[in-house]
């Protein structure tokens, strides 16, 4: 049964003691776990998973990010991405390797991460390249039993699809996240979702704004305030028959614990349930 929950790296904890609190603040009981602070052994693995375990908190998915990445402007992003990168390749590839063991350890059963912007024509070397790349982190996950999820906003739903079509790989699916295409002006979230709705293992919970400029961010938003047809969204989960954890992400303003409680309250209206 799918769940509620929250990004870890929202929060910005300090420490897994640190997230505890925070998660408990927000009225969950649920986390999608950043995998960086582990594997560079800034949190002890074994001493976080006590922590969570012992607050019943439950892990239900972890998230793995790639070094090198510039989020500073959309062509930083765009150049250095996900495995676009020729020169980080190999050290992404042993950073993944390590966040697939210590996501095995954890129980964990889904990972996310963003693959880089995926060129939209078939036969394009870069695009031959980053498939390759992402075929060669599946074959990584699935000797644990784990699936991954890529990201959503980097490229249009019609371009994942073809991706996914191409992959051809039942153990690689989506992580949607409605505000990114509105971060990264790649389409309506209402129609992507509908589009990608039987490839998706899991959804963020974020809201936005576009800029309206070409190559620049749009603004992120509490959710409710911006652009996303909350309505229209949750209309489409139930329509596909959509059970996969929503977990709450939240990466901008300065009071990231209300704005997810607020996220909360919203998720529940919609879904006309509690919070499991």
């Amino acid at each position: 049964m799918s769940v509620i929950g929250v990004c870890s790296w929202s929060l910005q904890p300090r420490s897994a003691r640190d997230l505890v609190k925070s998660v408990r603040q927000c009225g969950l009981r649920s986390v999608q776990l950043s995998l960086k602070p582990l594997r560079r052994d800034e949190w002890p693995e074994q001493d976080t998973a006590l922590r969570l375990e012992d607050a019943g908190i439950a892990i239900r998915s972890g998230m793995m990010s790639m070094d090198g990445e510039d989020y500073s402007s959309i062509a930083s992003i765009r150049a250095t991405g996900g495995v676009r990168s020729d020169e980080r390749w190999a050290a992404n590839l042993a950073s993944a390797e390590s966040c697939a063991r210590i996501a095995r350890r954890l129980g964990m059963k889904l990972v996310s991460f963003h693959a880089g912007f995926l060129p939209e024509t078939r036969g394009d070397p870069q695009r031959e390249a980053m498939l390759e790349r992402v075929r060669t982190l599946a074959d990584v996950f699935a000797r644990g039993g784990i699936e991954l999820a890529l990201e959503t906003g980097q490229e249009t739903a019609a371009t994942l699809l073809d991706v996914l079509a191409e992959l051809d790989r039942p153990d690689v699916g989506v992580n949607f996240d409605p505000a990114n295409m509105l971060l990264y002006d790649m389409g309506d979230p209402v129609a992507a979702l509908s589009a990608l709705a039987s490839h998706v293992r899991q959804i963020h919970v974020k809201d936005a704004r576009r800029s309206g400029v070409p190559e620049q961010w749009g603004e992120e938003v509490p959710v409710g305030d911006g652009e996303v047809d909350w309505r229209g969204f949750f209309d489409v989960i139930r329509e596909r028959g959509l059970d996969v954890d929503l977990m709450i992400e939240r990466e901008a303003g300065k009071r990231r614990v209300r704005d997810v409680a607020h996220a909360r309250k919203r998720i529940e209206a919609f879904r006309g349930a509690d919070t499991p």
